[in-house]
């Protein structure tokens, strides 16, 4: 029988009781993670700690050596040093030069084994190529796993003279000890969670599906389009009690929030036609008055009346054109955007908030003043950044740049505040350029077109005002600027 069609009761039983087993597995799985990471995390540090100490040393060897400081003279330098430096360090060290080859090292022995006599090809590649001049390389020998450092020594003038190597053994004989003895801890501790589970979840399920059978045959004949009676029963534990009192009190409601859920939709259909009229007048106004200021530049009429005319003309159906402008921005504003409040607040520390949300690390912000204070809606300044921000990465992503940068500058000048967001992206094109503060009009596959519309009108309510410089080789750069 599957874990579905067995009874409500079964179920409850078995999912405490598998909850419980899940919860110890989830908890073993993080436990055995967390000490393996720790492990790694211990290893790492310990190497750079210990490679930071003997390239002290070195360097102070070089600093005091009477020898040339260049890289034929290193198995002089430190023909007895490095034995010193092994045994404050518990560490052996191997010197190469630029090329790979060795020489001098700690390790005795080592001069022997001609088949180590010479670097790597993966580790000399690596250290070369590496921007921070160090790489690390992990190997296993013996059943034992190695975290072998290899970075430059240089002069006094940062020169390369030999690269340093630094073979670490990774002990985990002590932290695999602590992670048994934890594990056989939270094992002890979840057997006895697992029996206290098993009798709650007997007694429980056995409790709460004593009435149900009762209550579920009532329910089972309410109906939305008729009057339905309510439950009645007698004699019963205050949890049933308690539902039978809610399913009775929602049969009382049930017909006002009926009512309540038309006027819902009527207001969400309200909302829906405002944001497709705002779209349907708005998009037809500028060709219409470029048209019309177009024929009034050229039309040149013999009548000098007729001239007189059509300027009359012309101007009054701009006039109208503006009309119509004004009522789709009203309905645009109706439908989408909340009503706006004055707040006096910190410009700076609201851009950090609204770029707090963003986890892209390409987003840089820039302030050489640590407080703006200027009058302007909290939520909408927020909205503001994080459109213009979101936009930017739609940007960034459609060019598929290899160095992504969004950089985002406030600053005052006079008695504005100026916003500006550049981003590297696929930038404008020129015959979209346009029409990108229009309502409805978007290039992306999704969304609604509102954004820069949106923006703008914000800003534009705070007597403010937006502009854009773009290419499609350098990307784009918004300016927001409103009065303090």
């Amino acid at each position: 029988m599957s874990f579905y069609n067995r009874s409500l009761r079964s179920r409850i039983f078995l999912s405490m009781i598998l909850l419980v087993i899940g919860a110890s597995i989830l908890i073993a799985l993080v436990t055995i993670f967390q000490y393996k990471e720790e492990a790694q995390d211990y290893h790492r540090e310990r190497l750079i700690r210990k490679e930071a100490a003997i390239r002290e040393n070195i360097n102070y060897v070089l600093k005091t050596t009477t020898y040339p400081v260049v890289t034929e003279e290193i198995p002089l330098i430190f023909k007895e040093k490095i034995y010193e430096i092994k045994d404050i360090h518990k560490l052996e060290i191997y010197l190469y030069d630029l090329e790979g080859n060795l020489l001098i090292t700690s390790k005795a022995s080592f001069i022997k084994d001609l088949t180590n006599l010479k670097m790597s090809f993966k580790a000399l590649e690596g250290i070369k190529n590496s921007s921070n001049r160090r790489f690390i390389e992990k190997f296993e020998e013996s059943g034992q796993d190695y975290r072998s450092s290899y970075t430059y020594v240089t002069d006094r003038h940062f020169k390369p003279l030999a690269i340093l190597n630094l073979p670490y053994i990774e002990d985990d004989g002590l932290i695999n000890k602590e992670l048994k003895e934890n594990l056989t801890r939270l094992g002890y501790a979840y057997l006895f969670m697992l029996l206290i589970a098993v009798v709650l979840a007997y007694f429980l399920s056995k409790y709460i599906t004593r009435s149900l059978n009762t209550i579920s045959q009532k329910i089972t004949e309410t109906r939305l389009d008729k009057r339905n009676q309510k439950i009645i029963i007698d004699d019963t534990f205050l949890e049933i009690s308690t539902l039978v009192s809610a399913y009775n009190g929602m049969i009382d409601e049930l017909e006002s929030s009926a009512a309540q859920l038309a006027t819902n939709e009527r207001e969400a259909a309200w909302r829906e036609m405002a944001k497709q009229v705002a779209h349907e007048i708005k998009n037809p106004l500028t060709p219409m008055r470029l048209t019309v200021q177009s024929f009034q530049r050229n039309f040149n009429p013999e009548d000098p009346e007729i001239q007189k005319k059509m300027k009359e003309y012309s101007n009054s159906l701009i006039q109208q054109i503006d009309t119509m402008s004004s009522i789709a921005s009203a309905f645009s504003t109706y439908a989408q955007m909340p009503a706006q409040k004055i707040e006096t607040l910190n410009v700076v520390k609201i851009i950090k908030l609204a770029l707090d949300i963003f986890n892209e690390e390409y987003i840089f912000f820039f302030s050489e003043e640590k407080e703006i204070i200027a009058k302007f809606d909290r939520t909408q300044l927020i909205r503001v950044i994080t459109n213009l921000i979101k936009n930017s990465i739609q940007a960034i992503h459609e060019k598929k740049t290899e160095t992504p940068k969004i950089e985002v500058n406030v600053f005052s000048e006079d008695t504005s505040v100026v916003i500006t967001v550049m981003d590297n992206g696929i930038g404008i094109s020129k015959e979209n350029m346009d029409k990108v503060f229009e309502p409805k009009f978007t290039t992306k596959t999704s969304g609604m077109g509102l954004g820069l519309a949106m923006i703008k009108k914000i800003v534009e309510t705070y007597g403010g005002s937006i502009t854009f410089i773009s290419s499609e080789v350098d990307g784009t750069t918004f300016k927001v600027r409103f009065p303090m």
